[in-house]
């Protein structure tokens, strides 16, 4: 039988005429033969959906390109068919095949990494990788502006008859809202139990009031430690943002009082001196005084009396100039360049077309794209900006000992994205050439003049978000590869995902389908559907995003360093041994017994089941799981009580210290004789995977089939997710054995000691003395 040979058109493409390598659009084995403008060339090795083969001959040396960029070296000739791989995604994919398990309901192992179902997708006996990388990262040298030969841009025309959507108008100084909300922030994040708690219990609530959106709680990581953060300036500057927000119509935010290192008075004082346009805003300031019951029914009661008030606003027809697009990608993958963010850059230029505003954030994924970038920009000031914004980055980065090459995840490193180059040629496609950069602004710096805008923040996505709403977004676009399912709390998301094999896995968690344009559907005819769409979100069509009922903030993470002073000595600080102290002079007898569980490492006072999330964005489905269970009363004695543990990393965790922290936290949660039974629950892009928790595990020498495994992304978006994780601990449960009692001492006690604030001498003492007491029993 003669061998197949496959047209070029079938399997790769081109993501700018003169590109040296090709995308693979699915999944390519080793020794296909392929056919391209009349020769043709076989693949040396497996070649994942996404990623890279070569299609021309490259000789070393020489520069590999996409979208006509180099975005790496050859270190040695490459052929046509060859697979273009760096030292790092040989390594990501060991790594990853070598963790992964075909899946249960996936015996052969062919669910691919997103693009659908194809032979061998996951199944590591069929991946074929060369032995040693075929080409080096592209240095990151600083851009050189050519100032003598700069030519100032041109704006996209306006349309004379702007189109308009129905929207809520809140005056001159704060625009036009997109949702009506009453919006709860926490000043800090020592207000997180308060804010969630009063979220919660206003739940409901607003369902009488036909106008009102919802009541949000704002929760995030800032401001909570005792000295005065690096970045107050800017939390002050983002929270004040979030208060006039369009879409915000009342808002009251909440302060511990006493001598506190961010308080309500700082940020009173922020919203005056900037001229903020708070006065017809209703809000309030208020500081915890009472116990924890008494202050959350004083926060009900200011909200619930701002219920009618909100109510009243109306809808009213609005031109589309006022509409103000924050540009976003997260879980980024290969095809995110050519189609979801060209996709949002031609839906967004027609917003500029319309006096509208566009805010292209996430300074570090610009880096190695300056030249596209600054092809069109206003003016040489508007350039500068742009690059010495660049430069500030980088500088800031260094002094805790990173660069700009640690931003790529190992979700886009499995996707296609092989460094930071070709990963922000990728990200400034949500530009488009004909758009003309008219501002540069700070993170979280409002909006005023239409245009297009480039605003420096983070390349977390959920951090850049942040500063965008602060800026003035009153609608988010957000492209992703992977499956990316975080929301704003008061903003509207639409959520474009690249490849129609993703937009089927993940329909119910997806707004827009730009792998059409992949399957052939023409960009002006998409961005037209969606452009119509977006108009209609603006009106009040609840998003995906906003029907699923979840959100995340994160504002831009303090810096503990402000310059590089002490790296070093920081970078090469020993680590603890890990040994105890030695206890001195005898430990007083203690006549002390408490009923605890039997378990195989001793005695202990819980044994829970663990849904532990592997990063910020699957915190909100892990809790919902595990509440889900407990409401059920799934425990049938067998495990005390589910738990989850959201939390705020993983994400756009850096490498390094910061990286192995957060690890070791994890693993020890994940180890505590309390867990009887623990599965991990990832997003699916972020940077710490399961994947790479498994060879954590293994490193740590804790067997991974103890836990489950499970996948907002890979398993099918949150339904599918949450079904499996529930099957899991069903079944887990249904083999294990019931509970067993015994009595146990202070022996059997581990103690985390903990005191916030100054503690009084008499009260110092008599936790040394407890202290003594359980660790001189072996506790």
């Amino acid at each position: 039988m003669k061998e197949r040979v496959w047209n070029f058109r079938e399997i790769g493409r081109l993501p700018a005429p003169g590109d040296n390598v090709a995308m693979a659009t699915r999944r390519v084995e080793a020794g296909t033969r392929v056919s391209r403008e009349g020769s043709e060339f076989a693949v040396g090795h497996t070649v994942l959906e996404g990623h890279r083969f070569a299609v021309e001959p490259i000789a070393e040396g020489e520069d590999l390109l996409s979208w006509g960029l180099r975005f790496g070296r050859a270190v040695k000739d490459i052929a046509p068919g060859d697979y273009a791989c760096n030292e790092k995604i040989l390594r990501v994919l060991r790594e990853r095949f070598k963790a992964s398990p075909r899946r249960e309901e996936d015996p052969e192992g062919t669910s691919d990494q997103g693009g659908g179902r194809v032979p061998g997708g996951q199944d590591e006996t069929g991946l074929s990788l060369p032995e040693e990388p075929n080409f080096s990262d592209a240095e990151l040298e600083p851009y050189v502006l050519d100032e003598e030969g700069f030519r100032p841009g041109e704006q996209v025309p306006f349309h004379d008859e702007p189109r308009t959507f129905m929207g809520y108008s809140r005056g001159a100084g704060r625009g036009v809202g997109t949702r009506n909300y009453i919006v709860v922030i926490g000043l800090t994040s020592r207000l997180t139990g308060f804010v969630r708690a009063l979220e919660l219990e206003m739940n409901g609530v607003v369902d009488a009031y036909e106008n009102v959106d919802g009541i949000v709680c704002v929760a995030h990581t800032e401001g909570g430690e005792d000295r005065k953060p690096n970045n107050l300036d800017l939390l002050l500057r983002t929270l004040s943002g979030f208060m006039v927000n369009p879409n915000v119509g009342a808002v009251l935010v909440l302060d511990h009082g006493g001598e506190e290192a961010v308080t309500n008075g700082m940020l009173r004082a922020h919203l005056e001196e900037h001229g903020y346009p708070i006065d017809d805003l209703p809000h309030e300031f208020m500081s915890l005084e009472g116990s924890f019951r008494q202050d959350l029914e004083r926060a009900k009661s200011v909200v619930q009396g701002w219920l009618e008030e909100v109510d009243a606003a109306r809808r009213t027809e609005e031109p589309a100039s006022e509409l103000k697009i924050s540009l976003q990608c997260g879980g980024s993958d290969a095809f995110s360049g050519v189609s979801a963010n060209p996709l949002v850059a031609w839906v967004s230029g027609e917003i500029v077309r319309n006096g509208g505003i566009a805010n292209l954030a996430e300074t570090d994924e610009l880096i190695g794209a300056e030249h596209y970038v600054l092809k069109n920009v206003k003016d040489l000031e508007t350039a500068r900006r742009f690059l010495s914004t660049v430069e500030r980055f980088k500088e800031r980065v260094s002094w805790h000992g990173h660069t700009a090459e640690d931003n790529p995840s190992g979700g886009n490193n499995y996707r296609g994205l092989y460094n930071i180059s070709i990963k922000s040629i990728g990200a400034a496609m949500k530009k488009h050439p004909d758009v003309r950069i008219d501002h540069v602004i700070e993170y979280a710096q409002r909006m005023a003049e239409p245009g297009f805008y480039f605003m420096d923040s983070p390349g977390n996505d959920l951090e850049s978000v942040a500063g965008q709403v602060a800026s003035g977004a009153n609608m988010i676009f957000f492209t992703t590869g992977n499956g990316s399912i975080t929301n704003f709390p008061f903003v509207p998301t639409i959520k474009f995902v690249t490849t129609t094999g993703r937009y089927e896995l993940l329909s119910k968690d997806m707004d827009v389908n730009a792998g059409a344009y992949l399957d052939g559907t023409p960009m002006d005819e998409l961005g037209r559907e969606t452009f119509e769409r977006t108009l209609r979100a603006a009106s009040g069509e609840r998003t995906v995003g906003e029907r699923a009922g979840h959100a995340q903030v994160s504002i831009w993470r303090d810096w503990k360093q402000t310059g590089d002073e002490n790296l070093d000595l920081l970078e090469n600080e020993q680590e603890p041994d890990g040994e105890p102290l030695p206890v001195k002079g005898g430990a007083p007898d203690v006549e002390f017994y408490f009923e605890a569980i039997r378990s195989g490492r001793g005695p202990v006072l819980d044994q829970v089941g663990l849904v532990m999330p592997t990063s910020l964005c699957s915190g909100q489905i892990s809790r919902r799981i595990a509440n889900r269970l407990n409401e059920r009363g799934a425990t049938l004695g067998k495990v005390t009580r589910f738990v989850a543990l959201p939390h705020t990393e993983g994400c756009g965790v850096s490498a390094g210290s910061a990286e192995t922290i957060y690890s070791r936290t994890m693993l020890g949660h994940l180890a505590s004789p309390s867990v009887r039974f623990g599965l991990l629950l990832e997003h699916g892009c972020e940077k710490t995977h399961n994947d790479y928790f498994r060879n954590r595990l293994e490193e740590a020498g804790l067997d991974p089939n103890r836990f489950g495994w499970a996948s907002v992304q890979l398993d099918g978006g949150i339904d599918s997710v949450v079904a499996k994780v529930e099957k899991w601990f069903t079944q887990t449960l249904d083999s294990a054995e019931a509970l067993e009692y015994e009595g146990a001492g202070p022996e059997a006690l581990r103690l985390a000691l903990y005191a916030s604030g100054p503690i009084s001498d008499e009260a110092a003492e008599s936790l040394a003395e407890a202290t003594l007491a359980v660790v001189g029993s072996g506790g």
